[in-house]
């Protein structure tokens, strides 16, 4: 990372420079990139969730849980979306409650265990989430538009090296 980063000024200038404003100019490159990263999701994040609810009435939340069902076309136990979502049981079943009652999903007993429930896209949620699907798939090309395939290609080699690093720093038993 440049001293003299050209983007820092003219996010400066514009005063949008979020979490990167806690960097200074001597800090640790690993934390100028730590900024600059959580500023970026957070700015990205911030307009995927406003066109989410000007376009289509509904939250990232719901998006997201919605994605991971349309990914899982047999559903999923309840468990497994609160894992795959990174939240809660309880913030999972409401989500669960929510979307059932305006016909979106199902949630069904499951067949081998008595204790979980499976929920999946209704015909209805499927058919509601393939159109917003295909309208966010065009929003995250035009946003990322600026990067051309092989910046975001090597981004995201690194950012899955750093990611695996993390899982083996997580579990040495040595930490």
């Amino acid at each position: 990372m440049k001293r003299n980063d050209p983007s820092h000024a003219l996010l400066r200038a514009a005063e949008e420079l979020g979490h990167e404003g806690r960097a200074h100019s001597g800090d640790h490159a690993a934390l100028k990139l730590w900024l600059r990263m959580l500023a970026t999701t957070t700015q990205v994040e911030a307009e995927i969730r406003s066109r989410l609810r000007e376009r289509f009435g509904i939250s990232l939340a719901r998006f997201d849980y919605m994605a991971q069902l349309y990914r899982h076309a047999d559903g999923l136990k309840m468990r497994a979306l609160s894992k795959y979502l990174m939240v809660t049981g309880g913030n999972v079943t409401g989500l669960t409650d929510e979307l059932a009652s305006d016909g979106l999903v199902v949630r069904e007993p499951s067949p081998t265990d008595r204790r979980a429930w499976i929920v999946r896209l209704t015909p209805k949620g499927r058919a509601v989430f393939k159109t917003m699907a295909q309208e966010h798939e065009g929003w995250i090309l035009e946003l990322f538009s600026s990067m051309d395939e092989q910046a975001m290609q090597q981004v995201h080699a690194h950012l899955g090296a750093l990611r695996v690093d993390l899982v083996r720093q997580d579990q040495d038993p040595m930490k």
